[in-house]
């Protein structure tokens, strides 16, 4: 596990998330396509055949459609595996709890016998002036924390991701109250669980307000923020903490981040990207489904790749 780690940190790389089902349709409709299994595992060729993409990327998140398909991943990409099951209704109030527990370890080992070394499990939260309820915290977070025990005891990495969602009016304050309260009770409950923290990555969400507030942060107050919220609630035992880009623009992303890294000063984490939609977002757009545009769509992507690697190094 620790050689997994040390190569997903790799200094100049970070993580391509490419395990989003919805995701995928929604970035296919809007540029005009239909999904099907057959047009995703098309693109995902394209994608992972990309000249140099091993210069950039360090490991990626499959699901459990494409792990089983004919992709060539380089050797130099380490493969993970998105295990949870997605979200279900919790209470009445509105709020999403994830599943995938049932069956988990049989999956894990199957998973281990088709390369994977990490695992990733994802959790959501709301914020509004009601939610998140300590009583849907606990559970979601009993929940990761019961993953990412089995990672361990089959030998896989585990990614804990709790993101807070930028649905919402929230302001940054109120996020960064949220995602320091999320964030000690994961740790809260990873440490009692008997979870190894040196032996597993933190995906999380950068401080933002909530997207319907009309309120657009400068990078500078996303970094002061969401650096204040993690060092009040990581230990440093952790090894590395990568970012999601969270429906922020690829823009953003790449912003926001490189400003993360340049403020980090003696903050004890490794701090990198685990991006989807702000790394393809824009191969996507010029792809379109035609053959004629891969050449062209490979190399914006990799444009991207590059300069989001600038800014996890924070040298924009």
């Amino acid at each position: 596990m620790h050689d997994t780690i040390e190569k997903l940190l790799a200094p100049t790389k970070g993580i391509l998330a490419a395990d989003s089902i919805n995701g995928i349709v929604k970035r296919f409709l809007n540029v005009g396509l239909t999904f099907t299994p057959e047009l995703d595992l098309e693109y995902k060729k394209m994608l992972y055949a990309t000249p140099g993409i091993e210069q950039f990327i360090s490991g990626t998140i499959l699901n459990d459609n494409n792990i089983r398909e004919d992709i060539v991943i380089s050797n130099e990409i380490v493969k993970g595996i998105k295990v949870d099951a997605g979200l279900a209704p919790f209470g009445e109030g509105g709020e999403e709890a994830t599943k995938g527990l049932e069956g988990l370890e049989s999956r894990l080992k199957e998973y281990i016998g088709m390369g994977a070394k990490f695992a990733k499990w994802r959790g959501v939260v709301k914020i509004s002036d009601i939610f998140p309820t300590d009583a849907f915290l606990n559970e979601n977070l009993d929940r990761m924390i019961k993953y990412a025990k089995l990672c361990q005891e089959n030998g896989l990495v585990p990614i804990v991701e709790p993101e807070i969602l930028l649905e919402g009016n929230h302001t940054t304050t109120r996020c960064e109250q949220i995602e320091t309260k999320v964030l000690q009770l994961l740790f809260e409950k990873l440490k009692s669980g008997g979870v190894n923290l040196s032996n597993l990555i933190l995906k999380t969400s950068m401080v933002l307000p909530g997207r319907e507030s009309g309120v657009k942060a400068a990078p500078l107050e996303v970094a002061n923020a969401t650096l204040r919220a993690l060092k009040n609630s990581v230990p440093p035992e952790v090894p590395g903490i990568v970012f999601l880009s969270g429906g922020q623009t690829p823009d953003e992303a790449t912003s926001n981040l490189n400003e993360i890294v340049k403020l980090k000063a003696d903050a004890p984490w490794q701090i990198s990207f685990s991006y989807e939609r702000a790394l393809q977002n824009e191969l996507m757009e010029k792809w379109a489904g035609k053959v004629e545009n891969i050449e062209a769509a490979r190399a914006v992507f990799l444009q991207r790749l590059n300069t989001v690697s600038q800014a996890r190094q924070g040298k924009l």
